[in-house]
């Protein structure tokens, strides 16, 4: 059994951190909660991992109830918090030795499982997790939460603050354990890495916006997409914002993404817009969509 949630919804006083939260993950899925900073990601988790009480809902994980089967959820999960949370005092090897004997197990006995991801940091199994570096730190959750070979992993914006490789390097882990038959839900601010789960839900104000794969979420997206540049970003977007057939302006990286309101435009006509506002070196040119697109589009 995989997840099934229906209907969740949790305020804290008057803020309404879930409203209506619907899905289901398949058994062995890779699905990613994709949202900014306070969507409802984490309040989700908790609420799926027995940590917290839903105001109104159902959900079930691994086929057992969150509130009337709590205890044999907490036996089948492993769950990765977004803050560090081990004990940073104790050595890598304490600390899994540690969790280990919470579940009544040992290193030895699930050592297959972790094994891909244990043998980067074994050589530091001496060194206490506080002095780890943050690459580091996350493997050694991860190991944490593996131990007990759960049967639901739950990773809460797991690669947040880690450079780069070891983001990659991380996703690589991932996609292995997921191989072994574990059902994994993961959540990320980091839009380009919803294009690595086999489905996605994207999330915006305690509200889920849309739940497809990847692929299909982007080929929604409903208008031609121009990478816009010039020699003065600031004043780019100011302008672009000021034109008055546009649909959407923001930045994306060195150009601003720019979709018009009008079912038929031309190029030159922005150009020649741009030139009033004293731009220069002006290219305007199409692009495709991306998942950040379509989020930005169904969050307005």
């Amino acid at each position: 059994m995989g997840i099934s949630v229906s209907h969740i919804n949790k305020s804290y006083k008057k803020v309404n951190a879930l409203q209506d939260i619907s899905f289901e993950v398949k058994k062995g899925e890779l699905f990613g909660i994709i949202g900014p900073d306070g969507a409802g990601k984490t309040t989700l988790f908790r609420i799926l991992t027995t940590l917290l009480f839903a105001d109104e809902g159902t959900a079930t994980v691994a086929g057992y109830d969150v509130v009337s089967e709590y205890k044999s959820i907490r036996n089948s999960v492993g769950y990765m918090p977004g803050k560090f949370s081990l004990y940073q005092d104790l050595t890598i090897e304490e600390n899994l030795e540690f969790f280990a004997t919470i579940f009544g197990t040992t290193i030895e006995e699930n050592y297959e499982l972790i094994k891909d991801i244990y043998v980067q940091i074994e050589p530091f199994k001496d060194r206490r997790a506080g002095k780890l570096s943050g690459g580091m730190k996350q493997k050694l959750a991860l190991c944490c939460a593996l131990i007990h070979k759960p049967k639901v992993l739950f990773l809460d914006e797991p690669t947040t603050g880690v450079d780069p490789v070891s983001r990659k390097e991380f996703w690589e882990m991932l996609k292995r354990l997921q191989l072994k038959g574990i059902t994994i839900l993961v959540s990320t601010p980091y839009m380009d890495e919803a294009a690595l789960c086999d489905r996605i839900a994207l999330i915006q104000d305690g509200e889920i916006l849309e739940i497809d794969t990847p692929e299909a979420i982007v080929a929604h997206y409903p208008k031609q997409i121009y990478n816009v540049s010039a020699n003065n970003m600031y004043q780019l977007i100011l302008s672009l914002k000021d034109y008055e057939y546009n649909h959407s302006v923001y930045p994306f990286g060195e150009f601003v993404h720019y979709t018009d309101s009008r079912t038929e435009f031309n190029p030159e006509d922005l150009k020649t817009f741009l030139e009033t506002k004293n731009l220069s070196n002006i290219h305007i040119d199409k692009t495709v969509a991306t998942i950040e697109d379509t989020f930005m589009e169904l969050a307005k």
